[in-house]
């Protein structure tokens, strides 16, 4: 069976109409929203078809259809091509998000916060903003190890970006100059331009081949930049909106509110949304996730909207809206691609 274009007109306004009221959609109400001219006998035929091929469900007998996952997927991956060239052209209405964020904010944990707040009021469903975040592809450019106290090493790693970062390793026994030289030497010599998934197996062993007497001080040095790499610091998410879940029928169920409102209390499972948007973000950098796509479990009855953001290359962080399976995705992604771009510059007047 083939998904024409009288189809595609018939799911669109039932996805339409259904994101308005959140209310089943039967053929009366078709016939009046398209321009086919078609009976209601023959728009209940090719609602049939629908449902047969997994586009729309029927939620209870002799009721309208609502859309399915693989319904919501469509309408959203139609729309955001049709959509996307556009938002980048036409002049964006949202001027009190812009003026508030283009502000100078003394804490970058106040401006995310305020983030949150603004967009969980601009949009009435729940939101996130993670705190930007070294990537695994920054390239080391220099290390400097030297002597804080006798039984202590000062590694300073430098990446791209001028970024740095400061390891304190504590020492079994005293290392003179001659050996910190050679270390130095060693560790530049070996890793420099190299990302941390570059740092394999065999550079590693050859290494610690080479350092003999100091291979233990060597492995903790590798230790150190991989954590500096890495960046092992707790990935900070900030959150806002939780009880606008409770504005639509849908999702205010007792069990599934307060599932989702203990996710975004406990942030924990949030932090594999970040991971995976930043890992599958391409192009634009806006990712929709709908029902089962999400990583998160307690959201699959949600749609979740992300945007990457990046302050810089290789330094990013995720926004994302939480909110039912019939949100307004246009406003949504309108919204992130202006808090996406408004933030960049928010962030480069804090640096």
């Amino acid at each position: 069976m083939e998904l024409d274009d009288r189809k595609l007109k018939i799911l669109k306004a039932i996805i339409r109409n259904y994101l308005e009221t959140g209310e089943p959609v039967g053929s009366r109400t078709i016939s009046k929203d398209t321009d086919l001219k078609l009976s209601s006998a023959t728009i209940r035929n090719e609602m049939s078809d629908l449902e047969e091929m997994g586009y729309i469900l029927q939620p209870h007998t002799s009721a309208g259809r609502i859309p399915s996952d693989k319904g919501y997927r469509l309408y959203v991956d139609n729309m955001m091509e049709q959509k996307m060239s556009e938002l980048n052209e036409k002049e964006k209405d949202l001027e009190d998000m812009k003026g508030f964020l283009v502000e100078k904010v003394e804490k970058v944990e106040e401006l995310l916060q305020n983030t949150a707040k603004l967009l969980a009021n601009n949009t009435n469903y729940a939101t996130m903003i993670s705190a930007p975040r070294l990537s695994n592809s920054k390239k080391l450019k220099f290390i400097q190890l030297s002597m804080l106290e006798e039984d202590k090493l000062l590694c300073v790693v430098v990446l791209e970006g001028n970024i740095i970062r400061n390891r304190i390793i504590p020492l079994k026994e005293e290392i003179d100059n001659e050996i910190l030289l050679k270390l130095n030497i060693l560790f530049n010599s070996s890793l420099n331009g190299l990302t941390l998934e570059e740092m394999n197996i065999g550079i590693i062993s050859k290494m610690t081949g080479q350092a003999m007497e100091q291979m233990e001080l060597v492995r903790d040095i590798i230790d150190a930049i991989g954590l500096a790499l890495a960046g092992d610091e707790e990935l900070k998410i900030y959150t806002s909106g939780a009880t606008n879940i409770f504005k639509y029928p849908e999702l205010s169920d007792n069990t599934k509110a307060q599932e989702i409102i203990s996710t975004f209390e406990e942030k924990k499972m949030l932090t594999d949304l970040v991971i995976d948007t930043m890992e599958h973000a391409e192009g634009n950098g806006i990712q929709v996730y709908i029902g089962n796509e999400t990583p998160v479990q307690t959201m699959k009855d949600c749609s979740v909207v992300t945007a990457t953001y990046e302050i810089e290359e290789g330094v990013q962080g995720t926004i994302g809206i939480i909110g039912p399976k019939r949100m307004d995705y246009e406003k949504v992604v309108e919204t992130l691609k202006t808090v996406k771009t408004q933030l960049d510059e928010a962030f480069k007047k804090q640096i």
